[in-house]
């Protein structure tokens, strides 16, 4: 197969039905095609309301390489700006977060307000005559909003973001329902872990199954922990395909067996008596027992939010071999002692001295060198292909172990990039 780094085969030639080509990691060229298809087509998660919640804040955000600010206007809508002057390209934002009602580009002093609209320009004398009103700062034309979740397309038309979340909006529905309140908050700060790899290894990697128990052993056994049963050949668990590329590892069966309210937290409500309290009050008692066994998902929506139970991954692809994951913990509103927790256990699993994505990230730059080797050529994706069937709701599911996530977000890739 004639693979070089600016040729592209037909799709079809790099994509099967339970293998996929190892060029598609490592080809730059494939990389820019995928910029254009799918992180400046698609719907691409930006960021959460609450991370702007008063009118002129702002924080800094991105679509793959494209610095994106999100800000919240004097009017209470939230839009997405692009970090780039209309005059020079200089960028006008610097600062991380803050609140500003304008924006100055610190190369000739244009201003523009936080809708984007150009309001002050120096020695305008320069310019009489001319018609200025079209030189504001570019803005994302879609930005929509599902349950505080903020996502942005680039395209100025396609599907809506319901029908690009299917039926994976029910997790966010059900990430939802841990706050007594029904709301999450993305408040403790973020922290950034760069590897040199490509973005579809770490997105396979956030609902597969089959590795933890092998990379992550040390420390389930350090932490005596049961969470590696959790991806053993016996668990109940099941992976899902949502198709459009979303993708779940349901862990609720395992939780729901062992009945234990709290359980999928490693704790009980009697250690978190304030917040059972709260969820009885909210739900009613047996709504709020399931709740509490069930837990939070593990659920991957494409192409770059990762909602990991106790915190959430948001994927940024800088280059054929450069990705970022920004992370923080999931903090529920109405939940103070509940999140407390959460922020220590992030920092414990991914923290700067975590050991969960230091073993993950050690894997994907791996993975990013062995495909430089020239064979073999294909990477295999077909365990539990014999296994897989329709759940209730028609989606694809496979055991705990198996590669169905792959698989799915593999189908969906293919139709992107085909498109014309």
């Amino acid at each position: 197969m004639p693979v070089t780094q600016t040729h592209i085969p037909e799709w079809s030639d790099l994509i099967r039905a339970d293998r996929v080509h190892g060029s598609l990691y490592s080809n730059p060229a494939v990389f820019e095609e995928e910029l254009e298809k799918i992180w400046y087509r698609t719907w691409v998660y930006v960021g959460h309301e609450s991370e702007v919640p008063s009118a002129n804040d702002f924080v800094m955000k991105s679509i793959g390489p494209q610095a994106v600010i999100m800000a919240r206007g004097e009017d209470g809508e939230v839009r997405l700006l692009q970090n780039r002057c209309p005059h020079r390209g200089n960028q006008v934002c610097t600062e991380a977060s803050g609140n500003a009602r304008t924006f100055t580009c610190p190369y000739h002093k244009w201003t523009f307000a936080n809708d984007g609209k150009l309001t002050a320009f120096a020695f305008a004398d320069g310019y009489e005559g001319q018609d200025m009103s079209h030189l504001s700062l570019g803005r994302v034309p879609r930005v929509a909003s599902y349950r505080g979740f903020v996502f942005g397309s680039l395209a100025t038309e396609g599907p809506s973001l319901a029908d690009h979340l299917g039926g994976a909006a029910e997790t966010i529905d059900r990430l939802c329902e841990t706050s007594p309140e029904g709301e999450v908050e993305i408040t403790a700060g973020f922290l950034q872990h760069r590897v040199q790899a490509n973005w579809k290894f770490v997105m396979e990697n956030e609902t597969d199954g089959y590795h933890p128990g092998f990379v992550h052993s040390s420390i389930f056994s350090v932490a005596d922990s049961g969470i590696g049963g959790l991806y053993g050949p016996k668990s109940t668990a099941l992976t899902r395909s949502y198709g459009n590329g979303h993708t779940e590892i349901d862990l609720r069966p395992e939780f729901r067996r062992l009945g234990q309210p709290m359980g999928w937290f490693g704790t009980t409500v009697e250690r978190l008596p304030d917040y059972a309290t709260s969820m009885n009050r909210s739900y009613g008692t047996e709504k709020a027992r399931e709740i509490m066994i069930d837990g939070t998902p593990h659920v991957m929506i494409f192409p770059n939010l990762f909602i990991a139970e106790i915190q959430i991954f948001v994927l940024q692809a800088r280059a054929v071999d450069d990705t970022i994951q920004h992370v923080t913990a999931l903090q529920f509103k109405g939940a103070p002692d509940l999140n407390r927790r959460l922020r220590q256990q992030t920092m414990g699993s991914v923290g700067p001295a975590g050991f969960l994505l230091a073993d993950d990230s050690e894997m994907y730059e791996r993975t990013q060198r062995g495909v430089a080797a020239r064979t073999p050529e294909w990477i295999f994706l077909g365990r539990g292909e014999h296994r897989e069937r329709d759940d209730a709701d028609g989606f694809r599911v496979g055991h705990a172990t198996d590669e169905v996530p792959s698989r799915g977000m593999w189908q969906h890739y293919r139709s992107l990039m085909e498109a014309a």
